[in-house]
């Protein structure tokens, strides 16, 4: 680690959720932060699903995690301790650990176990434009914690039929995180990912979730494509793996989607 840690009053925090695996949280984590480092935000992807898959995806091998989230997530290590370059200059990792499995079990009998990330994120005050937050594929702990230390959602959606079903339980937890943790919580917006134009379910998918969220839903939509399936085995994101595939382009797209959303917001 040699990025200073200093105060920055202006870091946004971003969990991006949905308690549904296998509908894109990991690879837009990674590859959303690629593409807002590529426009000169300082980015750090906060590893908290202990699958560890967008380590994984940055090329962080297992022995560059002896400390990871799950340290600092139960106050062992400072969180500046645990940050790792990765290959995208302007963006790093707290990776993950597979000890961050156990976290949830050990943090059962604390006070205040929803808020641990937030508290620790507090003490840290670092120099980042957005800490994007990659949670894991459940509504658990290790969810809620993410959520209480955020400050906007990003929801990636699959197009596919149970697409609505599942994102309406998430949707009742972010609600309840607002009542009891974290009133400031927002949807900051929902992404289409896996879209297929050859078949006609994927754009009625798409239809439906435009029709019932409105303008949470971002006009990028994130297509199938065989090389953003690709990039985590060669330890890329897609925007370095293939810079002009189809993935790419749209992730590019949808950075510029969200600093607009952002700008409008802070305006």
């Amino acid at each position: 680690m040699t990025r200073p840690i200093l105060p920055n009053s202006n870091t946004r925090i971003i969990a991006i959720a949905n308690q549904k695996g296998g509908v894109g949280k990991t690879t837009t984590a990674i590859n959303l932060g690629t593409a807002l480092a590529a426009v000169n935000q300082k980015v750090l992807i906060f590893d908290m699903d202990p699958q560890g898959n967008a380590s994984t995806g940055l090329g962080i091998a297992q022995s560059q995690r002896s400390k990871n989230s799950y340290h600092v997530l139960i106050n062992k290590t400072h969180l500046y301790e645990t940050i790792l370059e990765t290959c995208i200059p302007s963006m790093d990792i707290v990776p993950s650990g597979i000890d961050l499995s156990g976290a949830e079990i050990e943090l059962v009998d604390v006070q205040d176990r929803e808020i641990c990330l937030r508290q620790a994120l507090a003490v840290s005050s670092i120099e980042y434009d957005y800490i994007l937050i990659d949670c894991p594929p459940s509504l658990s702990l290790l969810t809620i914690n993410a959520l209480t230390a955020a400050q906007a959602v990003l929801v990636p959606l699959q197009c596919e039929f149970f697409a609505l079903e599942g994102v309406s339980q998430l949707m009742k937890t972010i609600e309840g995180v607002k009542q009891k943790f974290n009133p400031g919580l927002e949807i900051q917006g929902i992404i289409l990912t896996m879209f297929d134009n050859h078949n006609n379910l994927s754009s009625a998918v798409a239809e439906d979730v435009r029709a019932y969220f409105g303008d949470k839903v971002y006009e990028t939509v994130i297509p199938r494509n065989v090389k953003v399936s690709e990039a985590p085995s060669f330890g890329r994101p897609v925007v370095v793996y293939d810079l002009k595939c189809a993935g790419s382009e749209a992730y590019l797209n949808l950075a510029g989607e969200i600093i607009h959303r952002e700008r409008r917001i802070n305006a």
